[in-house]
């Protein structure tokens, strides 16, 4: 396995990898980071106890030797990391080399290779910071490289296939996971086992992929990449820090009044039914806004809208509320607007509902 940032090649180390010689064929680089995808077992019946992100870009792409026919692909070893343990300073470096590929005339488009647990927040997140317009898509796998029927191989052709597709143009950044096409806004992860794991519950896939053939079914509304103010570049090391606290049966203020101790700047709470507190939390909450520290309403549901309570709640304590952005998703649109400088309730409201 290669070196995080290094370029390879399948045939010999140079400066990058290029699977066909086509002039004719877009141009796609490979970004790899780790995951499933590039996890491997000792032996081919092991699905659960794998190793993640051992496997290098270079033998991913020795798997797939048809992505000679779809598009000349250099790649580069970003990360090998299982992405349960993405960090910050991660994003921070892939945002980056993402938006240093896409303004090469070189580049057409840019394919992620994810691990499946944080997939949906790093998509989101360079949804909304990726200044381009040109195809990136993120792929992953529920089944490592070394096991029988593994689900990488054809969801890394795909995702390049996508990538390729004038149709992709300017949707943002994808999601292709198991011949379905989904906006980043809009994908969860809905299974820890099947191969069918990635869903958009809301509003459904934007459309599928298969055989070559790539056909969207709907368009990307809300703004994203270069229609929004946020950006990698402004945000750097300065995340502000927010975390997630839940709602359940008998929940005390405890985690809240730890974290505003502890200095964070804002808190989404995923909260029961339609973002719904527990009595305790809401009254820790309610004074944790009066102090500064940005509230937000989600769901733990895991599909439906939190709604505005108005006056009643929501106006009074200080909450902003989340829409159809689940917690985690919720958390990266926070920090990047509070990054950005919106700090009131009003105008994180406004961001919330806009993207």
């Amino acid at each position: 396995m290669a070196a995080a940032g290094a370029s390879l090649t399948i045939a010999a180390m140079n400066t990058s990898t290029t699977t066909s010689t086509s002039s004719a064929l877009p141009r796609i680089a490979v970004l790899a980071t780790g995951g499933t995808i590039a996890g491997a077992a000792p032996d081919a019946t092991n699905t659960s106890g794998y190793q993640a992100g051992v496997v290098g870009v270079g033998q991913l792409l020795a798997a797939v030797p048809s992505l000679a026919t779809v598009a000349n692909v250099q790649a580069e070893q970003v990360a090998s990391v299982d992405s349960k343990d993405m960090a910050l300073a991660l994003w921070t470096k892939l945002a980056q080399r993402v938006d240093e590929l896409l303004a090469s005339s070189g580049i057409d488009g840019v394919v992620i290779t994810h691990g499946t647990d944080t997939l949906e927040e790093t998509a989101y997140l360079l949804h909304l910071t990726v200044k381009s317009d040109k195809p990136v898509v993120v792929t992953a796998a529920m089944r490592p490289s070394s096991a029988l029927s593994a689900d990488g191989p054809l969801n890394l052709l795909n995702a390049v296939t996508v990538a390729g597709s004038a149709h992709a143009k300017g949707q943002g950044v994808l999601v292709a996971f198991n011949n379905r096409i989904h906006s980043a806004r809009d994908v969860v992860k809905t299974s820890t086992y099947a191969v069918d794991a990635f869903h958009s519950p809301e509003i459904g896939a934007l459309g599928w992929v298969q055989d070559g053939r790539v056909e969207f079914q709907r368009a990307v509304v809300r703004p994203h990449t270069t229609a929004t103010p946020f950006a990698i570049a402004s945000t750097g090391a300065q995340w502000p820090v927010v975390e997630v606290v839940t709602s359940y049966a008998g929940a005390s203020r405890i985690a809240v009044d730890a974290l505003v101790a502890a200095g964070v700047k804002g808190i989404v709470v995923a909260g029961t039914g339609n973002g719904s507190i527990h009595a305790t939390v809401q009254t820790a909450l309610a004074e944790a806004a009066a102090k500064g520290v940005a509230i937000v309403r989600s769901s733990r549901v895991g599909s439906g809208h939190v709604m505005r309570n108005g006056a009643a709640s929501d106006d009074t304590l200080g909450f902003v509320t989340a829409g159809a952005l689940n917690p985690y998703k919720a958390r990266v649109l926070l920090m990047l607007a509070l990054a950005a400088g919106h700090a009131t309730p009003v105008a994180l409201q406004q961001v919330f509902d806009t993207y």
